[in-house]
This record gives structure tokens, C-alpha cells and sequence, in this order.
């Protein structure tokens, strides 16, 4: 007989990993498939597939993310995160990806009442019908309905567990019978559920909604400004580095037609301007001498500017102001367009 095989949506904490355990007890097959984005990346499930010779396959879920945060059909949860339509879409290409490689069925470690938003029975129940493909959950299995992968015959039933809640002393119990000793927290990491980061993205969508995933990864650096140029209706995100390391950051980051002003006679931040909707911006002067203001600085989001270059002005005055020791003194800086 063929050996059965199985894919196992693989995020690097205990619950997956208990579940790819699970399943290899009873002779299964199994593949872990993670996925990365701009919100969440693989570095857990691929440090953790690797300490457990586990084989992984990884997805970049960049486009299908950004496009569930900006049309939720379910909603979303405390914050910015469309959890029910983000695992409901991580289940389709999980299965596809199955299918397309002889794969018997599809798994995960969801653990019924863990998750409030999204791993109550009735949002369970909801991924399913979304995603349109059956689901094992092995770690609570004996706690929902029979599957046809267990009818079948593919796997166990009563092998299977009855996991429930958020406390997660039978998974550790577990873990140290199998002899693993390496696991992770459960913590995601996904930046969609972490309130700050989550305001700087609505507030992105807020003002301009086609912001792409090269625009969203600024929005983890830096001072967060969003401008307005009269003239053309056009949108302007500014980003104003905190310290080297963002400064950094942002000369990494800079695309086509960015701005990236810098101080030369003073050390300080450096600021990146995105000027959205313009992609014949003239731009001739490249040097911008200004007194910093010793008062307050610069409220450049209450300020519809008339063009670019005044925009430019600003910012440098802006980032000047951060620099405590120019105050009241000249800075020169220096304006280059990507």
C-alpha cells in the first residue's frame, strides 16, 4: 500500500509541531507548509523545521494578505487582523499545494477555544466552509465532528486528542512524552494583531487605499506623517528615521522616486518622503539650508502644501527639529531622488 500522506500548515509554535508529531506516530507522511508576508514572516517554522527534520514548503502570502485586510469578508478582529479569511485563504493554497503533489489531506494545530476571534467552534466551523476543503485537527479532533479523512480510514480517531482551551499544560505534557524538548512560544508574531502597528496601517488605508506591501513595510520604521499636495490631490507619506538603524532601514527601503533627505553638518535622521499618484516629479535643487525652530515642531499634517519642493522644505525643517542639538542653528542638508 502507499504510505498516506499528509500537509500540516506549519507556523514553528508547539500546537503545529504536535501535530505533525501526531501524525507521524501513526505512519503518516508529512510536509509542513508556512507562509510569509510583510505582516509575519518564516523565520520561527523554518528554525524549528530544520531542529525537528521536518520538511517545509514556504508560500509568500504577501498579495492575498493585503488584499483580505482591505476587503475582511469576516470582518476583522481586535485590530487589523482578518483572522478567519487569512487562514480560511492559507487552507485553499495549503490544499492546492497538496493536490498538486499527491498529498492525502490537510491538517493544522488549531486547538478549539485557544483563540477567541478565531478558534471558537463556530469560527472553526466558519474556515471550513470558507476555504471550501476539509480540515483535521488532530490536537482537538475528538471534540468536533468526524471527518471524512477519519472515515476514510486515513488516520486513527481514536488515536487522536481532545485539547480545549487556552491553557497549554497537556500540550507541554505532550511535547515531553514525545521527547521534544526545542518548542516555541505560541506567539504568532503576525504585526496585524499589535495595536500600534495596526493604527499606522489604518491610517495608511485611510489615506491612500492602494498602498502596496513596499509602502506597508515603512510602517515599521520611523516617525509616520501623511501629507497633502493641493494642487494634484496628491498623498504624501513621510518617514522620519529615529535612529541609525532606521536611517538604515529607510535607505534600504527607498523605490523608484522616493525622497531621502539627510542632515550633512549635523548627525540625525534621515527621512524618507513617498509622494503617491506623481511619477514626473521635477526635482533640480539638491541641497536645502534652514534654521531649526527651538519651539514646536512643525504640525505638517494640519498643512495643505502647494507643491513638492515645498513639501521638501518642510520635512527638512521637520527632521531638523529632531536633531536637539541644531536648534536655533543652521542645517544644511542634503535632498536625492531615487
Amino acid at each position: 500500500m502507499n504510505k498516506i500522506k499528509a500537509v500540516v500548515l506549519f507556523s514553528g509554535g508547539l500546537d503545529s509541531l504536535l501535530t505533525i508529531k501526531v501524525l507521524e506516530s501513526q505512519g503518516i507522511e508529512v510536509v509542513g507548509v508556512c507562509f510569509y508576508s510583510v505582516f509575519f514572516d518564516a523565520n520561527k517554522a523554518e528554525k524549528i523545521a530544520k531542529k525537528n527534520k521536518i520538511k517545509l514548503h514556504k508560500v509568500d502570502f504577501n498579495k492575498e494578505i493585503l488584499n483580505l485586510v482591505k476587503n475582511p469578508q469576516h470582518g476583522l478582529g481586535k485590530n487589523m487582523n482578518p483572522c478567519i479569511d487569512c487562514h480560511a485563504t492559507m487552507f485553499k493554497l495549503a490544499n492546492k499545494f497538496a493536490e498538486e503533489n499527491g498529498y492525502d489531506f490537510l491538517a493544522s494545530g488549531e486547538v478549539l477555544g485557544q483563540r477567541p476571534f478565531s478558534q471558537n467552534k463556530r469560527a472553526l466551523e466558519e474556515v471550513l466552509k470558507t476555504a471550501g476543503v476539509e480540515i483535521l485537527r488532530p490536537l482537538s479532533a475528538k471534540l468536533l465532528p468526524e471527518t471524512e479523512i477519519e472515515k476514510k480510514g486515513l488516520i486513527d480517531r481514536e488515536k487522536l486528542l481532545d485539547f480545549q482551551g487556552r491553557q497549554r499544560n497537556r500540550q507541554i505534557a505532550l511535547a515531553k512524552k514525545l521527547g521534544i524538548k526545542d518548542f516555541e512560544s505560541p506567539a504568532g508574531g503576525c504585526l496585524l494583531t499589535e495595536p500600534e502597528f495596526s493604527k499606522k496601517l489604518k491610517q495608511g488605508l485611510n489615506n491612500f487605499y492602494e498602498i502596496t506591501c513596499s509602502d506597508v513595510e515603512l510602517f515599521k520604521r520611523g516617525r509616520i506623517y501623511w501629507l497633502k499636495i493641493k494642487k494634484e490631490k496628491q498623498k504624501v507619506l513621510v518617514v522620519v528615521g529615529r535612529n541609525k538603524e532606521d536611517n538604515d532601514y529607510l535607505e534600504e527601503l527607498a523605490i523608484e522616486n522616493d525622497f531621502l533627505i539627510k542632515p550633512k553638518n549635523f548627525k540625525g535622521p534621515t527621512a524618507l518622503v513617498r509622494i503617491f499618484n506623481d511619477k514626473k516629479i521635477k526635482f533640480n535643487d539638491k541641497k536645502i539650508k534652514l534654521n531649526i525652530a527651538t519651539s514646536e515642531p512643525p504640525r505638517l499634517e494640519e498643512v495643505i502644501f502647494e507643491d513638492d519642493y515645498q513639501v521638501l522644505q518642510k520635512v527638512a525643517e521637520l527632521s531638523g527639529w529632531y536633531i536637539t542639538s541644531a536648534r536655533g542653528k543652521e542645517v544644511q542638508f542634503e535632498i536625492s531622488k531615487k
